[in-house]
């Protein structure tokens, strides 16, 4: 195999560093319920864990996440690599890596208050991170749109059940939690998740 070529995964494991040498108490990562990250969150779980109700703990941003993890409130926290400020973890001395794994996130559309009227130019509420699908997914009939950006997909969801924007790009369980329902096609990504520990003293 050539070094170009991308090595997929027939099943999502986790590719452990460290993280034997950490018990698993609970795993941060980014909220509110519904988001890529919480079922990142609950792989990372049973990958290290291996039985029991996940001890899931959802926050308003990675960095509280990672804040948790260096005051010892979580064990673990779970960052998705496409997330723009990831590389702070990476450098932060006071954290380790404990391992990466890929995994597909739920599926992702575009949703709506259920049967609620849409402008032609809709606000889209999206994080910053998957911004690119709203071009990809937005059906046709749209003159145009506006993006807005918020914290998370869940985030997005709630945005649209509150009325502040017209649209969310979000995931299928954000879409469930909230209440809205799809109007245009679906899709996953497939992504790279990165796992911290605390870095040993």
């Amino acid at each position: 195999m050539s070094l170009a070529e991308p090595v997929l995964l027939a099943e999502p494991r986790l590719s452990v560093l460290a993280a034997r040498d950490v018990p698993v108490r609970s795993v941060g990562t980014l909220g509110p319920v519904g988001t890529s990250s919480e079922q990142a969150a609950r792989h990372v779980w049973h990958g290290f864990a291996g039985s029991g109700d996940p001890v899931v703990r959802l926050f308003d941003t990675y960095e509280d996440a990672g804040d948790a993890l260096r005051a010892g409130d979580v064990s673990h926290v779970v960052v998705a690599s496409a997330y723009a400020a990831v590389s702070a973890f990476y450098m932060d001395t006071r954290l380790a890596l404990a391992g990466a794994f890929i995994r597909d996130t739920p599926l992702y559309g575009i949703a709506r208050r259920r049967g609620a009227e849409v402008p032609a130019a809709p606000r889209i509420a999206t994080h910053p991170a998957p911004l690119p699908l709203v071009a990809q997914l937005l059906p046709d009939r749209f003159t145009g749109h506006e993006t807005v950006k918020v914290t998370s997909t869940s985030a997005a969801a709630i945005a649209v059940r509150d009325g502040v924007v017209d649209l969310a790009l979000t995931t299928q369980p954000s879409a469930a939690a909230y209440d809205l329902e799809f109007i245009s096609r679906t899709r996953t990504i497939r992504m790279l998740w990165s796992v911290f520990t605390a870095a040993p003293a």
